[in-house]
């Protein structure tokens, strides 16, 4: 017997209206799901983007200005070199937490399953509790 045939057995039954509610609402949760993933991704694309075209344009002014002030923009090779390790340091930095925070989001994820799968030992262990004592003090006809 499939869900919506346990469900339907009795449609004024407590049980089945509770369990048709509940399918409802968890439906319409996995179905906007892909949409929150989805708008997410937009918009942190959206950040990134923007955030690249005001370092971009800032970096644009500062040197039209720097050129038209007639303040020199050369420097030497000691600070270029410092520069160019304090980005590669600060990328691979990036890199790090990035690995660090999609293993902490697979471990949640395996976490929830482990959660998952207890709570469904648990209540079968539960049913065959409650089938021992309904078996335990039901009347025998002999």
């Amino acid at each position: 017997m499939s869900k919506n045939e346990q469900t339907q057995v009795n449609p004024k039954d407590l049980f089945s209206v509770y369990h048709q509610n509940v399918d409802k609402f968890f439906n319409g949760i996995r179905q906007s799901v892909p949409q929150y993933h989805q708008a997410i991704t937009n918009v942190q694309q959206e950040f990134l983007q923007a955030y690249e075209n005001i370092v971009s344009s800032t970096i644009t002014l500062q040197k039209e200005y720097a050129k038209k002030a007639g303040i020199a923009s050369n420097i030497p090779e000691a600070t270029l070199k410092v520069i160019q390790d304090t980005t590669e340091e600060l990328v691979k930095a990036a890199s790090i937490q990035n690995q660090v925070t999609l293993a902490t989001i697979d471990a949640t994820q395996q976490n929830i399953k482990t959660f998952n799968d207890n709570a469904k030992s648990f209540a079968d262990l539960n049913r065959n509790i409650l089938q021992s004592w309904i078996s335990a003090f039901t009347t025998k006809n002999n």
